[in-house]
C-alpha cells in the first residue's frame, strides 16, 4: 500500500460532508432536472436589468483582477448605510465571511455558541477550525435570545451566531429585543449577527447600526433580494479595528471585477429592489394560502422563503419532501428536533409555484399512506 502525505489530525477527524447538497448535484443523481427550484433561498425573480447590462459592459475587462479593496463598492455601501467605509469589508458571500470570522476568533477547543438547527454553514466552519460548538434549542420557532446569552456567559464563548430574520424558520425578533440581547452579552463575546434577509424584514426588525460597537459584526448579502447568489458577494459591518483584522486572513483577490460591477449596479437600482420586495411578499402570501388550503400551517416569514408546518413529526415531513422531489419539486427542510416537522419553500416565479401547488396534494397523500 503506497504511503501518502498525511492530513492534519483535525482534518482527518472531520466527516466527509458539506452543509448543503446543491440542487445541481441532486439533479445529476436523479438523472433529470427539477421543474421547480424552490429550495435554495435564491431570488428566482432575478437581478435588475441594469445589473445585467453592467455585467455585459464589464465582460471585456475580465482579464484584470478585481480591485482587492473593493473600494468603489465599499464606498457605495458606506454612503447607503451612513457609516464609514472603514466599517465595511466585502467578501465571498456571508458564507465566506463566516469562515474568516471563525478563523479570527476561534481556535481548537474554543467555545462557540449557536442555536440547535440554525444555519449549518457556520457550524461547518467551527468544526473546520477545531472549535467547540455549544448549541441552544429554539424557543418555539425562534432562536432563544435568553438561552444564547446565558450560554455565552456560562461558556465564556468567543463567538455567538444569530440570524435575524432566521434561517431555517423565517421568524424574527424585533430590533429592540436584539438590542437588549446585545447588551446582555459579555464584552469579550463577539456576536455574529446574520442579516441576510434584512431587506425583506418588516419595519422595526433591525436594531440601529452602531458600527463601532466593539463586539458586534453584522453580515449582509447580495445573494437574496438583489438576485446575485451566483456571484457570491456579501459584506460585514463592524468596528474599524475588527474590520481591519479581516485583511490579515482574507483572500484579497477573491472579489472579481464582474462581481463588484454587478453589486454596484444592484445598489443603484432602488426601483428594482422595491419591486422584488413586493414580489417576495406576494409570493409569501400565496405560499401561505397554498399551505392552508392543504390543511397545513405556514409560519409568519420575514425572509424570501416560507416554512410550512406539516402537522406531524420529522419522519412525515421528510416523506413529504421526498414525494415532492419525486415530482420534480426541489424544497428543503430543517433537520433539528422539533423544527424537523416542517418543510421550507423559497419564493419564486409563478410557474414554479404552480408546479409546487399541483404537486403538494399528491405528495401529502403519498407521505400519509407510507
Amino acid at each position: 500500500m503506497p504511503q501518502r502525505p498525511p492530513l492534519t489530525p483535525l482534518v482527518e477527524s472531520l466527516p466527509e460532508t458539506v452543509p448543503f447538497v446543491g440542487p445541481e448535484t441532486q439533479e445529476r443523481l436523479r438523472g433529470r432536472p427539477f421543474r421547480a427550484r424552490l429550495g435554495a433561498n435564491e431570488n428566482g425573480f432575478g437581478p435588475s436589468p441594469g445589473v445585467v447590462e453592467a455585467m455585459r459592459a464589464a465582460a471585456p475587462e475580465m482579464w484584470k483582477y478585481g480591485d482587492p479593496e473593493s473600494h468603489d463598492l465599499r464606498q457605495a455601501l458606506a454612503a447607503r448605510l451612513g457609516v464609514a467605509s472603514s466599517n465595511i469589508v466585502v467578501g465571498e458571500g456571508i458564507d465566506g465571511l463566516l469562515g474568516l470570522v471563525v478563523r479570527q476568533y476561534a481556535g481548537p477547543g474554543t467555545p462557540v455558541v449557536t442555536s440547535l438547527g440554525a444555519y449549518p454553514t457556520f457550524n461547518y466552519h467551527v468544526a473546520g477550525f477545531g472549535a467547540r460548538l455549544v448549541t441552544v434549542p429554539y424557543e418555539g420557532d425562534r432562536e432563544s435570545l435568553e438561552g444564547l446569552a446565558e450560554a455565552a456567559r456560562r461558556e465564556r464563548a468567543r463567538l455567538v451566531y444569530l440570524s435575524n430574520p432566521d434561517n431555517p424558520m423565517g421568524t424574527w425578533w424585533s430590533g429592540e429585543e436584539i438590542a437588549r440581547f446585545i447588551d446582555a452579552l459579555p464584552e469579550t463575546t463577539m456576536l455574529v449577527l446574520d442579516e441576510a434577509y434584512c431587506e425583506t424584514a418588516p419595519a422595526g426588525a433591525l436594531p440601529p447600526l452602531e458600527p463601532e460597537r466593539p463586539n458586534v459584526l453584522r453580515m449582509r448579502t447580495f445573494s437574496k433580494v438583489y438576485g446575485l447568489a451566483g456571484l457570491r458577494c456579501g459584506y460585514c459591518i463592524g468596528p474599524a479595528e475588527a474590520i481591519r483584522a479581516f485583511d490579515k486572513v482574507r483572500n484579497h483577490f477573491g472579489m472579481t471585477r464582474m462581481t463588484q460591477a454587478a453589486a454596484l449596479a444592484a445598489l443603484e437600482d432602488e426601483a428594482h429592489l422595491r419591486k422584488v420586495v413586493e414580489l417576495v411578499d406576494a409570493c409569501r402570501r400565496r405560499l401561505a394560502a397554498i399551505a392552508e388550503r392543504h390543511g397545513l400551517a405556514a409560519l409568519p416569514s420575514a425572509t424570501n422563503f416560507v416554512t410550512i408546518d406539516c402537522g406531524r413529526d420529522g419522519a412525515f415531513a421528510l416523506r413529504v419532501l421526498k414525494a415532492l422531489d419525486a415530482r420534480d419539486v426541489f424544497v428543503r427542510k430543517p433537520m433539528a428536533p422539533r423544527l424537523d416537522r416542517c418543510i421550507r419553500v423559497s419564493v419564486g416565479p409563478q410557474d414554479e409555484v404552480d408546479v409546487f401547488e399541483s404537486a403538494l396534494a399528491p405528495a401529502l397523500e403519498e407521505a400519509g399512506a407510507a
